[in-house]
Parts: C-alpha cells; sequence; structure tokens
C-alpha cells in the first residue's frame, strides 16, 4: 500500500468515525417549538371549531373562489398542503392558492413574508387579525394571512397571469373575509 493510500484510507477511517460519533450523541431536554413553553404543546388540533379537517381544499366552493376574483368558476389544480386553482376572468388566468398551518405561527408568516422582501401591512379581517403580503417586482400578486379562529393561521395568494387590475389584496382579503364569517 502506497502512502498516499494508506494517508486517504486513514482519513477515510477518521471521517467515517466522526460522522458515527456525532450521530449517536443524545442532547438532553424536551423539545418546544419556537413560541411555545415547555408542557403547553399537546400535539392536538382542536378539531371541535374547524369540522371540516382534512378537507382545507373544500373550504370554499368553486363558485365561491371563482367569484371572489372577478371570474368563472375556480378549477382545481393542486390539493395537498397547499390548495391551488385556476380561475379564468377577463384579463386572463388567476392562480389561487390556499393554505391552513394548524401550527403555523402569525408572527413566523410575517417574518417569513419580510425576510423574503415583501412589504406587509396590518390589516383586521372581520375582526381578525391579519397582514397583507406584496412583492414590489410583481405588484398584480397578493397575499393575505390571518389568525385561524381555532388554532394556526390562513393564507391565500392571488397571482392574475395578465396585467391586474385594481387592487390586487381586494381577492384575497374577499376570500379571507368568506371563511372568517364562516360561510362554507
Amino acid at each position: 500500500m502506497t502512502s498516499t493510500l494508506r494517508r486517504a484510507t486513514a482519513a477515510a477511517a477518521l471521517a467515517i468515525a466522526t460522522v458515527l460519533g456525532a450521530a449517536s450523541c443524545t442532547v438532553e431536554g424536551t423539545p418546544v417549538r419556537p413560541g411555545r413553553d415547555v408542557g403547553t404543546d399537546t400535539g392536538r388540533v382542536d378539531t371541535d371549531k374547524f369540522e371540516r379537517l382534512l378537507e382545507e381544499c373544500d373550504i370554499l366552493s368553486a363558485v365561491q373562489i371563482g367569484k371572489a376574483v372577478g371570474g368563472g368558476i375556480a378549477q382545481p389544480g393542486f390539493y395537498g398542503a397547499n390548495c391551488r386553482w385556476l380561475v379564468a376572468s377577463k384579463s386572463g388566468v388567476v392562480n389561487v392558492m390556499f393554505n391552513w398551518f394548524e401550527w403555523g405561527s402569525f408572527a413566523q408568516e410575517k417574518d417569513t413574508a419580510k425576510r423574503l422582501d415583501f412589504t406587509t401591512e396590518n390589516i383586521q379581517v372581520r375582526s381578525t387579525a391579519a397582514f397583507t403580503a406584496r412583492d414590489p417586482k410583481r405588484p398584480g400578486v397578493c397575499g393575505v394571512t390571518a389568525k385561524a379562529p381555532s388554532s394556526g393561521v390562513y393564507t391565500w395568494w392571488v397571482e392574475p397571469e395578465g396585467a391586474p387590475s385594481g387592487d390586487a389584496c381586494a381577492a384575497p382579503i374577499k376570500l379571507m373575509e368568506l371563511i372568517l364569517s364562516g360561510a362554507y
């Protein structure tokens, strides 16, 4: 075995030992989500206040979504962590997205929007704390995030593919009003 090969083998063995040693260490303490105290997280979502859990994408009808963004009936595009629809309107196709993060934090969502260089504005939607998020590079796009009545946060994003008409935040605010009023 050459000296170069011996050194390479020794370096590889040392690297493997280091990785295995780090992977087998134990961390003391109790895991806690940011913003929570030890012992306050039960790991449960209060489904009594959101009867349609696991049906988040059906929270509003396709007709309600289409009407709120000024178009026809919304066509579902993807249902998963984020619910997405396409709506045909006079000015073109409008992309609509909704999510409900049951364990989401209002402050964290706002901090994320600011880190993405979005401008934010505090608003009230049906007496609920909310904020708008706008991307200065895409003035026709707006998102609205509000505290969910049971837990977490709701967010609606509306992005027209064509030139926007009017206030970009009017449609996501209208969608948020509908779910916060229980119009589903």
